[in-house]
């Protein structure tokens, strides 16, 4: 199974949309809560360029944010990368 990490805040409701679908999927992740961590925020946004959150990584690859991973699954491909 895939090694998927998510960037998140606990009142963030596409961080909710974004674990909702992995969990359909059956997929665990590890979380990264970066509302109190301003080093975990920085090295987000090193990471990223982006300072929003979900923020989702699928095998170290960055796929986005919440509508991207959504995308990937209309798009037929997020099994194959959850597959990796």
């Amino acid at each position: 199974m895939a090694d998927v990490v998510i960037y998140t805040t606990p009142i963030c409701p596409y961080c909710v949309r974004a674990k909702s679908l992995l969990k359909q999927k059956g997929v665990a992740w590890t979380e990264i809560d970066v509302s109190r961590d301003d080093n975990e925020r920085m090295a987000l946004m090193a990471r990223t360029k982006q300072r929003t959150v979900p923020q989702i990584f699928i095998n170290g690859q960055h796929v986005g944010g919440s509508d991207d991973l959504y995308a990937l699954e209309r798009a037929g491909k997020l099994d194959a990368l959850l597959a990796g």
